[in-house]
């Protein structure tokens, strides 16, 4: 009996190194964990295949026969095969070890890319394998056809994949019964059979909803124990104070902030008090004013004795944030500085790019607690970069970070530090609960007054002729700005706002 956790290679020597090679499959449950990426009926359909198309199917061998090569030594075996009502001819310019296989009245499974010769349809050295090597005894319908492994071809992967479920037995499960019961799935050696081996297309489907349930299971019980985990994390409350640092800003504030930016500044305000660390996630289309919400949180850490810490992607987004905050403190920005307000805190960039001075003042300025808001790229991350008191962690575009980045961050003050994530992304509540899992999401849904709209375009990937944004006015552009990017799922491209707040 074989586990999941048993090496390929006892099982299926032969073919073991090139999984492991080409598709970094090394266990069995490796191997049962690369999914076919379609299925082939087992009798070909000769009549509907063109040239360029993968022809997998079974036929039989109707005429086979060898001649001479004309411009050089040796022989080449022609084949002709059929399904019954279509013909298709097969081509090998080294006859040897193929003629005696290779007979009428054979049938086996081929495999290649048709290609054509003189008006006809043919396949040159196409793989294939007979029937009685395959198993005549097994007549399923469906022939699953997987991604190449090197020079593997589909059936040798196929058979690798029966051998192990052949000596496989009950798979440990990780879904509950009760909880396969309730939801009607199929149990996972079911399931790994029906996605490997199946009957029919209704099997396929019940084993893919299984499976993806139970990834999808899995991941929001590891996110659940981290959030469990996490609620034993004590930290240090930052419930700030009525005439610091954040209640100057209010009042210089020129606009009023909206309903929404209030709630999740609320929100924040609520668990920052707490000796439970926060995980928000605040997401909001470009000019919705997640910035000033941020900026009002990092301001409350300072009213708490605590530093703030923004992480962007790059330098220009730390650049950017750094100018956008000091425009909006002014004097409050100027701590220890002449003209500087009473209140003041001093706001300080770290870069990669910045010279040895200018870093060796940043660093003296986040380690003394002078500099109350720093802001930065994955310099902060580095471990010579140290805090007097790090209260807050705003980290700007999530899709950037991974869950290490943040966790190194977090690590960086003497309790773990309040944390705040902000994304311009459009992300669903089903997408940011698996994604993002491990935080709260608040979202902002309206723009400050005065705002032009936001119009976002999903522009597919291949569009052709190049893309122009629909309708008069401005040109479109990213959420973050520049030129329109792609992906597998096409490009989202924003109108941007008058200004950002």
């Amino acid at each position: 009996m074989a586990t999941e956790a048993s090496k390929l290679k006892p099982i299926i020597a032969a073919a073991a190194d090139k999984f492991a090679k080409h598709r970094d499959i090394h266990t069995v449950g490796d191997l049962l964990a690369f999914w076919p990426r379609r299925y082939r009926s087992r009798e070909a359909d000769l009549g509907a295949v063109t040239p360029g198309e993968f022809l997998v199917g079974v036929a039989e061998v109707k005429s086979a026969h060898t001649r001479p090569m004309q411009k050089r030594r040796g022989t080449m075996l022609e084949v002709v095969i059929t399904d019954g009502r279509h013909d298709i001819d097969i081509t090998f310019f080294k006859a040897w070890g193929h003629e005696r296989a290779l007979v009428p009245g054979a049938r086996g499974i081929f495999a290649g890319t048709v290609g054509s010769y003189r008006g006809r349809n043919q396949l040159t050295h196409p793989g294939y394998t007979m029937l009685d090597d395959f198993d005549a005894g097994d007549r399923r319908d469906l022939i699953p056809i997987y991604r190449s492994v090197g020079s593997l071809h589909t059936w040798t992967v196929t058979e690798s994949v029966r051998r192990v479920l052949d000596v496989l037995d009950d798979v440990p499960d990780a879904l509950p019964e009760e909880v396969r019961t309730r939801r009607n799935l199929v149990s996972r050696t079911d399931a790994l059979r029906g996605i490997h081996g199946p009957d029919t297309l209704e099997q396929v489907a019940a084993a893919q909803q299984r499976l993806r349930y139970e990834e999808a299971f899995v991941l929001q019980a590891t996110l659940a124990q981290r959030r469990r985990a996490s609620a034993g994390t004590a930290t240090r409350a930052r419930p700030g104070r009525p005439d610091g640092l954040l209640a100057a800003f209010d009042e210089r504030l020129p606009f009023s902030l909206t309903a929404g930016q209030l709630e999740v500044g609320a929100t924040i305000e609520e668990e920052m008090s707490r000796e439970l660390p926060m995980h928000r996630l605040l997401q909001g289309e470009v000019g919705s004013g997640k910035t000033v919400v941020a900026l009002r949180a990092m301001l409350r850490a300072v009213d708490s004795g605590g530093q703030a810490a923004l992480l962007a992607p790059t330098e220009v987004l730390a650049a950017q944030h750094l100018r956008t905050i000091t425009r909006m403190l002014g004097d409050l920005a100027e701590g220890g500085m002449l003209g500087g307000a009473e209140q003041a805190t001093r706001v300080v960039l770290l870069t990669g790019s910045q010279s040895t001075a200018e870093r060796r003042r940043a660093l003296l300025d986040v380690v003394s607690g002078d500099a109350g808001i720093v802001v930065g790229t994955h310099a902060l991350l580095q471990e010579n970069v140290d805090f007097l008191d790090l209260a807050l962690v705003v980290v700007d575009e999530q899709h950037r970070f991974g869950v290490e980045q943040r966790d190194a961050l977090r690590g960086k003050g003497a309790t773990p530090p309040h944390v705040l994530v902000m994304t311009a992304t459009p992300i669903p509540r089903t997408v940011a609960m698996t994604v993002f899992g491990d935080l709260e999401t608040s979202t902002l849904r309206e723009l400050p007054a005065g705002r032009a709209p936001i119009t976002t375009h999903v522009v597919p990937e291949q569009a052709p002729g190049g893309w122009r944004a629909p309708g008069p006015g401005s040109p479109r552009r990213c959420a973050r700005g520049g030129r329109p990017t792609s992906s597998a799922r096409g490009s989202a491209t924003t109108t941007p706002p008058t200004r950002a707040r």
